[in-house]
């Protein structure tokens, strides 16, 4: 499909030629044009020079990298302090440079069609407009994959936002870390959540889901407005502040409704561990024939219960030949399937002999 929006911001009109009877109209025209090509030279240096900046970073980084490995080889340790520092400072700048970068590539599409650039071929390799690039396609596993790595990577950055207090906080380190306003992000900060629920640390729990609850509302506003949400911070925290009614209303009635949740799923989760703690000890329990001797014990008949608390041989002996011998055999046999009773070599028979007396 042909994308139209593009024609719905142009720098130009077809009555360019109504203008004030006193208003010298060839020489506006000629200083409108000249302040559109300044415009453009100074987008085109920018790029320029942003990008001598990258490439410059890029042969650091690949200097610093083989330094490292050389000094991980001699296994000088003070050295590799130094390197790994310096790398990191050089993988910053990346980040950096890369935020650079995206935002002047859409300063440049954000830009309105004129007469220089509509007037240039459709097919010519030296359009303004960048095609789009089709999204990287990853199957699930390698999604998966990457939402762990990242999580794994930026784990002490998504706690400390986690456990602040101020937006203005909040907002600044968001801008220092604009990489955190994702969906992973979010994720990390709901399984947080439950953890500190299951670990009963409440308060603790309540003030990340305050968090958690900003990050998503951030996601759905850069969803909204159809922006990368790294530009949809300073947006966010500006409506934040302003707290208009309905908006906080809002916000309050989601995060009250999140934590209802986190408790439900911190409690399902404690239920599945009990079950799963309770299915081992009985697994641990279960004698030679594969009963419980627990379930077993609670089964048989008070007479016989007392017998086994009691410890006494002959008080069993005497109550199983008062039992009926169908009644004795089958309350033997579980008894010792159970390990509730752990038979000598003539025990069993001697009892069997006085069931059937």
């Amino acid at each position: 499909m042909v994308d139209y929006k593009k024609w719905d911001h142009i720098e130009v009109s077809d009555d360019e030629d109504e203008t004030h009877p006193n208003i010298d109209t060839p020489s506006l025209f000629k200083w409108r044009h000249e302040a559109r090509i300044q415009k453009m030279d100074d987008l085109q240096s920018k790029k320029d020079q942003l990008q001598k900046s990258i490439e410059a970073n890029n042969a650091k980084k690949q200097t610093m990298t083989s330094k490292l490995e050389e000094a991980k080889k001699k296994n000088d340790t003070e050295q590799i302090k130094v390197l790994e520092k310096s790398l990191n400072d050089v993988l910053l700048e990346e980040k950096n440079l890369l935020d650079q970068k995206n935002y002047l590539i859409k300063e440049e599409k954000a830009m309105p069609l004129n007469v220089d650039t509509l007037s240039q071929p459709g097919f010519s390799k030296t359009i303004i407009n960048k095609p789009q690039v089709k999204k990287e396609e990853l199957s699930e596993e390698e999604k998966i994959e990457r939402s762990k790595k990242f999580m794994e990577e930026n784990k002490a950055d998504i706690k400390k936002y986690g456990m602040l207090h101020e937006y203005h906080d909040s907002e600044n380190m968001l801008l220092k870390n604009p990489h955190l306003a994702c969906e992973d992000t979010a994720n990390y900060l709901v399984v947080w959540c439950i953890d500190l629920e299951v670990e009963e640390k409440h308060a603790l729990m309540e003030r990340v889901a305050h968090q958690t609850i900003c990050m998503q509302f951030l996601l759905e506003l850069a969803k909204q407005l159809e922006i990368d949400p790294r530009s949809a911070i300073k947006s966010f925290f500006q409506k934040m502040r302003k707290a208009d009614e309905t908006y906080d209303k809002g916000f309050k009635d989601e995060l009250s409704a999140f934590i209802g949740r986190v408790k439900e799923r911190a409690q399902a989760r404690i239920d599945k561990a009990m079950k799963e703690y309770e299915e081992e000890e009985r697994a641990k329990r279960l004698g030679p024939g594969g009963l419980d001797p627990v379930e077993v014990f609670e089964s048989l008949p008070k007479s016989l219960q007392e017998c086994f608390e009691s410890k006494d041989i002959a008080m069993l002996q005497e109550t199983m030949s008062s039992l009926p011998e169908e009644e004795a055999r089958y309350h033997l046999k579980r008894c010792i399937d159970s390990g509730l009773w752990v038979p000598g070599p003539t025990s069993e028979n001697e009892t069997n002999n006085e069931t059937s007396a």
